[in-house]
Order: C-alpha cells, then sequence, then structure tokens
C-alpha cells in the first residue's frame, strides 16, 4: 500500500474525501471500498438516506450527485471526491419543504416511511429531468422535444419505477409527483 498522506492520498487503508454534502464541505477519511450511503450514514449521520436492498435494487438510498440522481449504494465514496452530493436533508428551501416533500405529506404517499427519502430524491431529479426534455421508454415520440405538459402518469409510473414501496403506495405518490411538478 502507498503512504501518500496529502491531497486524497491513501494513508493507513484510509483515503481522505472532501465531499461537498448539501451545500457544506466536508472532509472524510474512509476505506477506500466504503459506499457513499455508508458514510452519509455512519461518518456524518445523515441517516435520511436509507439502506435497504444495498444492492441497488429498491432505491430507498437514491441522492442526488452533481444534480443526477445515483443509488448511493452502488457508488464508493473514494469516488464522490469533489462532487457535490444533496440527500433528503439538504432539498429544503429556506426551513421549509421541498414542493414535492409538501405535496408527499398532502397526497399520502407513504405508509412506513422507509423509502419515502428515496422516492422522493428521485422524483426531485425526475422533474428536473422532464423540465430539461429528457424522454423516458414511455416517450412515445423521443425525436419531439419533451415538456412538462407531455408528463403523465405513466411517464411518471417508468420514470419512478426504480423506485420500490412495500406498502404499495404507487397511486399516491404518482399524485404527488405530478402536483410538484405543476399539474393538477
Amino acid at each position: 500500500m502507498s503512504e501518500r498522506s496529502s491531497g486524497g492520498g491513501l494513508r493507513d487503508g484510509v483515503v481522505e474525501v472532501t465531499l461537498t454534502i448539501n451545500r457544506q464541505a466536508r472532509t472524510l477519511a474512509v476505506e477506500p471500498r466504503m459506499t457513499l450511503l455508508d458514510a452519509l450514514r455512519k461518518e456524518l449521520a445523515l441517516t435520511g438516506t436509507k439502506k435497504g436492498c444495498d444492492r441497488g435494487e429498491c432505491g430507498a438510498c437514491t441522492v442526488h450527485i452533481e444534480g443526477r440522481r445515483v443509488l448511493s449504494c452502488m457508488t464508493l465514496a473514494a469516488m464522490q471526491d469533489g462532487r457535490q452530493i444533496t440527500t433528503i436533508e439538504g432539498i429544503e428551501q429556506d426551513g421549509a419543504l421541498h414542493p414535492l416533500q409538501a405535496a408527499f405529506v398532502e397526497h399520502d404517499s407513504f405508509q412506513c416511511g422507509f423509502c419515502t427519502s428515496g422516492q422522493i430524491m428521485s422524483g426531485v431529479a425526475m422533474i428536473d429531468e422532464v423540465k430539461a426534455g429528457w424522454p423516458s421508454a414511455a416517450t412515445a415520440d423521443v425525436a419531439k422535444p419533451f415538456t412538462l405538459s407531455d408528463l403523465s402518469n405513466a411517464e411518471i409510473r417508468e420514470r419512478m419505477s426504480g423506485n420500490l414501496c412495500r406498502c404499495a403506495c404507487y397511486p399516491n405518490i404518482v399524485d404527488a409527483v405530478a402536483v410538484a411538478a405543476g399539474r393538477s
């Protein structure tokens, strides 16, 4: 093993990384195989991001890295050095719930709550993807620019399909995402 000690080097079996998490720079010394999920939960006590399957199948651990949704159980913390990461704890706006969080409450979009943070993080990113014009597998015409007005319930279901809910609150989740996306 190499014995480097400065600037993200490996020393004593750990790697130093600096992550900007929820708009705050944090420097951590992590074991090279530590997932981002474990770094968030164990090293930073950000427990809103949930460990569900730990295999990238359920979506409970969804966070945003550089504005894109990522399963934090499937990426290493050491790979995220210098990156902007947003967790469920960081999407509030001036102390108020994010519009999608508020819509989840209004539409009773959770029961046990275990998947909720991942569902919300995925939904926030999904709305941004729609605003950017990204089509999905459910998009009828991928050659045509996609807009918020094209966002149907089928589109929402397809775009949220990587997030599982064992309580089956899917209709309420779709309603919440639709409302937050500006649909009534």
